[in-house]
């Protein structure tokens, strides 16, 4: 009895395949306004293929950059600071990967610096450009916390993460008042529940 091979399966972090050429994009755009029932070539949506695809753009346009670039300046000279360095309130704007539904929420990210410390914009960025790609919450946590880990040694990270899923509140369930939250932590936020506590209550203060 002869089984046929199993179909590759693409995981993060793993090289995407070739993108399809714009063009084809906007041909796909058109293919989906006709499967839900209307027509492409109307006034009202001719052009909004070319939207929609300049719109994946910029949701999207996490893919094309490099968080270690955006951490790879650092400084050394902290002036004795031994203390966590926290960004409160950092806007997410994601899609899921299941339904390529928005989700929408906040970040809070915390590290405390061993030999570096990186400008706060850089650590913002990083959320950014993790945010702009498909991905499921629990992944999006492990790439912020692991990016900062791998680029600036510090001794612990801190991510929480707070979102509303649209593809739980505008299909499915339909519940409309539900966030989901993930943390993770390393080093000495996984070791010290004093230092993990104060902080959560720093984030969420």
């Amino acid at each position: 009895m002869s089984t046929s091979p199993a179909k590759p399966v693409l995981v993060a972090n793993e090289e995407a395949p070739k993108r399809p050429s714009r063009e084809q994009a906007l041909e796909a755009v058109r293919t989906l306004i006709a499967w839900a029932g209307d027509n492409p070539e109307r006034p009202g949506l001719i052009d909004t293929p070319k939207r929609v695809v300049d719109a994946y753009g910029e949701w999207f346009d996490g893919y094309d950059a490099d968080a270690g670039k955006e951490l790879s300046r650092t400084f050394e000279d902290v002036t004795g600071y031994d203390d966590m360095v926290i960004l409160r309130d950092i806007e997410i704007e994601s899609h899921c990967e299941h339904h390529m539904a928005p989700f929408l929420g906040k970040a809070y990210v915390a590290y405390l610096p061993g030999e570096k410390v990186v400008g706060i914009s850089k650590l913002a960025r990083v959320v950014e450009i993790y945010a702009r790609r498909l991905q499921n919450q629990e992944t999006l946590t492990n790439d912020i916390i692991e990016a900062i880990e791998s680029n600036l040694q510090p001794r612990g990270v801190a991510v929480l993460v707070d979102a509303a899923h649209q593809c739980m509140t505008t299909r499915g369930v339909h519940h409309r008042h539900v966030t989901t939250i993930t943390t993770r932590f390393t080093g000495a936020f996984k070791n010290d529940q004093a230092l993990t506590d104060r902080f959560l209550k720093l984030a969420r203060g």
